[in-house]
């Protein structure tokens, strides 16, 4: 692996486009805020500040009207760019959306994200109300073995009002309305806006769940030249038209099986259907998109198991699936679609971006822009763990940081002395509660985050005892 892209020192240097801003001043406060920041994960924005000064800078930053959240994550999605460049093989782009709800005195200065029950009236039925907050759609790109390499594309917005997807299908058809009209067009917009920032097409591979099942997407990425793997949950036409994708998936023969492995003493027996099928657009728009030649891959467990559903994954593909192992290859890279699920869990419970108190939408979406960085960097710190044990530890930490962690493994008995990078995480994460059992699984998000934030106070601490006693 080409490590001259990560640079544990200058980290949050490589994450921030001067050129995004117009006065460089605005670039070097990001900078600032990002260093603060990652050293207190989670914290508020004084705690993290340290000062009144800091603290200051860093809200007028956040509210400053020539400050978007584009701006911010410039930096970061170039960097992205250049770890997918250093590296070989396919990348694939994950794709999801997530929600930030707030409490606020004055809800309408932020925006809308939906409605959910309150309360019961005297008749018994549920009452709504509607949940302030924001929105969030991102692209995160990743290895094939699950390496986070950063963000290509987000999208943020919030809604002045929420009737449901339900009510407006009552009067409107929504095969019927362009897909620019709909708030579904965000994953066209993150697709083309990742294509074009990643180059070579040929080597990604956009993946999405049920709601990216979107017979416009699949014609744009075969337009740009990319390649896109969805979980399907349209029944759609094929053939000559005269059936289904269903009709033609029941009339194929079992051509695989495929054990996998559910926690610890689970397993599941899979198995494979897969098939090259003419796909047809929806009826009121087979004039303005054509017909399409895609594979659709089953997936389904045999049996019945205790405890939880059955595996039935239905994928859909431009690419090809002739054998067993490539559609196995298909299921690992679908399996992939977590990491993003992973990523925002850490936005929401490691930064804590639910907690922050600004009180408008776009000081909301710099800050969890902000965030989607700090995000990134710890995701990564605990996958390359995974993917590179035996790295040099200099590749995440500094020379101070090792040396911090090796005086504290020195403090405990019968510790051996940190070599790898491996061993330097594996004592981060003890710091964070890992207990480092013989039989554990890698150390993951949860005890990374909080170790790191301790490892922060650890040498915030040294460095006071070195300026006050040195």
């Amino acid at each position: 692996m080409e490590t001259s892209v990560f640079d544990a020192a200058g980290w949050a240097d490589g994450e921030v486009d001067p050129a995004a801003f117009r006065d460089k001043r605005l670039a070097e406060r990001l900078r600032t805020m990002l260093k603060q920041m990652a050293g207190a994960i989670g914290a508020p924005i004084p705690m993290a500040c340290q000062d009144w000064a800091n603290t200051k800078a860093a809200y007028r930053f956040l509210s400053n009207g020539s400050v978007n959240e584009g701006d911010i994550l410039a930096g970061h999605f170039q960097a992205t760019r250049a770890r997918a460049a250093a590296l070989e093989g396919f990348i694939l782009v994950l794709q999801d959306t997530t929600e930030f709800s707030y409490q606020r005195r004055n809800p309408e200065t932020i925006g809308a994200i939906g409605l959910a029950p309150s309360r019961r009236d005297e008749n018994g039925r549920l009452r709504l109300h509607t949940v302030c907050g924001l929105l969030m759609h991102s692209s995160l790109a990743i290895t094939t073995e699950g390496l986070p390499l950063g963000l290509t594309a987000a999208k943020f917005w919030t809604r002045t009002r929420f009737k449901g997807a339900n009510a407006l299908k009552r009067r409107i058809n929504p095969t019927r309305v362009p897909i620019e009209e709909k708030e579904s067009y965000r994953w066209l917009e993150n697709m083309r806006q990742s294509t074009t920032l990643l180059g070579d097409p040929e080597r990604l591979v956009h993946i999405g769940d049920r709601e990216n099942d979107i017979y416009e997407f699949f014609c744009e990425t075969q337009a740009l030249g990319t390649h896109f793997l969805v979980r399907t949950c349209v029944d759609r036409l094929a053939g000559d038209g005269g059936h289904t994708i269903a009709d033609e998936m029941s009339e194929t023969t079992v051509q695989g099986m495929h054990r996998i492995t559910i926690g610890k003493d689970d397993h599941a027996d899979i198995e494979l259907r897969y098939r090259r099928i003419q796909v047809l657009p929806p009826i009121g728009k087979q004039k303005r998109y054509p017909s399409l030649s895609l594979t659709i891959l089953h997936a389904r467990e045999c049996g019945t198991p205790e405890g939880r559903p059955p595996i039935d994954w239905r994928l859909i593909t431009d690419l090809p699936v002739t054998t067993p192992d490539e559609a196995i290859e298909k299921l690992d890279w679908y399996a992939q679609r977590w990491k993003i699920e992973l990523f925002h869990k850490i936005l929401k419970s490691g930064c804590r971006a639910e907690d922050a108190r600004l009180r408008t939408a776009e000081r909301l979406a710099n800050l969890i822009a902000i965030f989607c960085i700090l995000s990134w960097r710890l995701f990564w710190m605990t996958m390359i763990n995974r993917a590179a044990p035996d790295a040099s530890p200099r590749l995440v930490l500094t020379d101070v940081e090792i040396t911090l962690i090796d005086r504290l493994a020195a403090s405990r008995k019968n510790e051996p002395p940190g070599r790898t990078l491996s061993d330097y995480l594996t004592q981060i994460a003890r710091l964070g509660g890992y207990l480092a059992r013989a039989h554990d699984p890698p150390p993951g998000n949860i005890v990374i985050w909080r170790g790191w934030s301790r490892l922060m106070d650890i040498k915030i601490g040294a460095n006071v005892s070195r300026n006050t006693c040195g």
